[in-house]
């Protein structure tokens, strides 16, 4: 292959990484948008339900600000889609809860577009001194000849004396200018932010060497002692021989030591209340560089939590696993050996009996013939409303044919027959005598209503029928206990008849 080709493959590699499919794609800009706005700079893990619900509300603002490529979907399909894409992952937290949190890959790529946004460095005297610093400092704990690194350790120490010299007799101290300043704060605030993703890095390793142990354990065709030592060895490996491992082992060390955590935050609020640090420095940034120290610890949790699950998943699995198999294993031998003494004592010395080498296997009569199907848990269509101008017309007559008792009607009638020279007997007499529109069903209720109200009795002991008349024109028999209707000439007062006569 040659050197042009193999750059190609290589070229080509690199693109094939979530990061860059991330960033090449047509709705990049709406996507790290949201990532951005979501989980913040320190990527803290969301619940899924709540994830859903902002990807939807942030989509909601973005399509009324005039975008129009935006990802389709609900909140939760668009998750799923930027899992497959290796940008989101879920997993479950110490309370085991479902959560989302950005991958390596999609905070490789927020850092990328972050350090566009800001303004680019130029090549100046801070960014040249900060090369020739790094660059005798490398050589200063790296060169192998020990003379060598005396004398730059020399050249160091006399520099710096000359330096503490000058400044304590009183000389001129020369101050840093704008640009440095400005290169400076550049160039830290892209260090911070690439620690974010290097976490992310090794917690994902950990995440791998877990799912493949325990794909290892269950396989089981190897020993577990040989599957135990490879994780030993391959957790080694991942904190020694890997950057990002080696990054995790520095910054622990760093929190370990209590005066460099002193120091660094003293260093950093000193640089954040220098006078040009106000014009230089952004809301943000001064919050970023700030919380350096939380960051670190944050990004430090969360790798010795992956790598404790990794250790406690396998705790787990090895105790259980193994003893609950040399617990059957002991329960089915204690019974081989009850079984083997009792058919002992029944039987001679020769007697025989043949011992099947496998169990029998165990036959099921009925299985269930329905399984659970997606389809039935379908949501049915949403009723559409109907339009207004398809109702039929209705008249004030037919609706008060449907409505309840003619309670004016009835009284009135019902006072007439009180009156009357020849009442009727009852109510259901009354009834009968009444016309169409008032013998419908409901006017039963509403008679008996009216005789309630002037302690009319009913006889419980005698039932007649009432045959009322539905507004369709249909017929229905009601069986009602009798009320009799008093009689005005034989209930009239006997001393208002002397007197009259």
């Amino acid at each position: 292959m040659s050197d042009i080709a193999g750059e190609l493959a290589r070229v080509k590699g690199a693109f094939a990484q979530p990061t860059l499919t991330l960033l090449h794609q047509r709705q990049a800009p709406v996507v790290i948008t949201i990532f951005r706005a979501a989980f913040g700079r320190n990527n803290k893990p969301i619940p899924t339900a709540r994830l859903h619900t902002q990807v939807e509300e942030h989509l909601a603002e973005i399509r009324q600000a005039g975008e129009q490529d935006v990802p389709s979907g609900s909140g939760k399909e668009i998750c799923q889609r930027w899992m497959r894409g290796q940008w989101l992952v879920r997993s479950l937290d110490e309370q085991g809860n479902e959560v989302y949190s950005l991958t390596s890959h999609a905070q490789q790529a927020l850092e990328l577009v972050k350090n566009l946004t800001r303004d680019r460095a130029t090549l100046s005297e801070h960014r040249i001194t900060t090369i020739l610093g790094t660059v005798r400092r490398f050589n200063a704990e790296a060169n192998p000849d020990r003379g060598a690194r005396v004398t730059l350790l020399n050249e160091e120490i006399a520099r710096l004396k000359a330096e503490r010299d000058r400044l304590v007799d009183g000389a001129e101290m020369p101050g840093a200018t704008e640009d440095y300043m400005v290169e400076g704060f550049t160039e830290l605030l892209s260090l911070i932010s690439a620690l974010p993703s290097d976490f992310a890095r090794v917690e994902e390793r950990f995440a791998t060497i877990r799912a493949e142990i325990l794909a290892a354990f269950r396989a089981e065709d190897r020993p577990a002692g040989e599957v135990i030592d490879e994780y030993l060895a391959r957790a080694d490996a991942l904190i020694t021989a890997t950057h990002e491992g080696r990054a995790f082992e520095g910054a622990f060390a760093l929190l370990r030591d209590d005066a460099l955590v002193t120091q660094l935050r003293e260093d950093l609020n000193a640089l954040l209340e220098h006078p040009l640090a106000d014009r230089i420095l952004a809301e943000a940034d001064r919050a970023e560089l700030r919380g350096t120290v939380r960051l670190v610890r944050d990004g430090l949790d969360r790798v010795l939590a992956q790598r404790s699950r990794v250790t406690a998943t396998l705790k787990e699995y090895i105790v259980s696993h193994d003893a609950a198999r040399d617990r059957e294993l002991e329960q089915t031998l204690r019974q081989v050996e009850s079984e083997l003494m009792t058919w002992m004592a029944e039987t001679g010395p020769r007697a025989t009996h043949d011992v099947a080498l496998l169990p029998n296997r165990v036959t099921v009569e009925h299985l269930r013939e329905r399984f659970h199907d997606p389809a039935d848990d379908v949501l049915p269509e949403p009723i559409s409303a109907a339009d207004p101008t398809d109702a039929p017309g209705l008249s004030l007559t037919a609706l008060m044919a449907q409505g309840g008792p003619q309670l004016g009607s009835l009284r009135q009638r019902l006072e007439d027959a009180l009156g009357d020279l020849a009442p009727a007997g009852s109510l259901g007499e009354l009834f009968e005598s009444l016309e169409p529109s008032l013998r419908r069903p409901v006017e039963i209720f509403g008679l008996l209503h009216l005789a309630a109200n002037r302690d009319l009795r009913a006889d419980d002991e005698h039932v007649e029928t009432f045959s009322a008349l539905r507004p369709d024109g249909t017929r229905r028999t009601f069986a009602v206990p009798r009320t009799p209707l008093p009689d005005p000439d034989l209930d009239r007062d006997p001393d208002h008849e002397g007197a009259s006569t």
